[in-house]
């Protein structure tokens, strides 16, 4: 199963996109945290992917992208969140820095998002596959 960690202090923001994945990605299991600075200890290497939001309380999305990095969680695994426009988002971020940067309202960011899920989903699927050849499961 993929592991999605989502660092955000907008409580309804996690729960409407935990609710979003377990719905739309059964592969995938999602863990929230609404408080950046207890989260840093959920973030390891074998993350699938990192969900965090710029602005928070305490430590920014970027001093996180740079503690999981530095914990050995790939850049090409983590994507940033923001309320920010994209032309800010790539200043900030080059291209390189991470997955991806990603403003979370505007639809078509999302439309990434979900491009990022069922890339997931798909690779949890091929690993699950992988571990259980002879057997084969009924999608809902």
């Amino acid at each position: 199963m993929g592991k999605i960690l989502l660092i955000d202090d907008d409580a309804a923001f996690l729960k409407l996109l935990e609710e979003y994945v377990e719905e739309r990605y059964p592969g995938l299991h999602v863990l929230t945290c609404n408080d950046p600075i207890k989260c840093l200890v959920s973030i390891t290497d074998d993350l699938d992917l990192l969900l965090v939001d710029l602005e928070m309380p305490g430590i920014d999305g970027s001093k996180i992208l740079s503690y999981a990095t530095s914990k050995g969680l790939n850049k090409n695994h983590i994507v940033i969140l923001s309320g920010r426009d994209a032309k800010y988002l790539h200043t900030r971020f080059p291209m390189g820095s991470c997955l991806a940067v990603l403003n979370k309202y505007e639809g078509k960011q999302r439309d990434v998002l979900d491009m990022i899920f069922n890339s997931l989903q798909k690779k949890s699927e091929a690993r699950e596959n992988a571990c259980f050849p002879g057997e084969h499961y009924e999608k809902k």
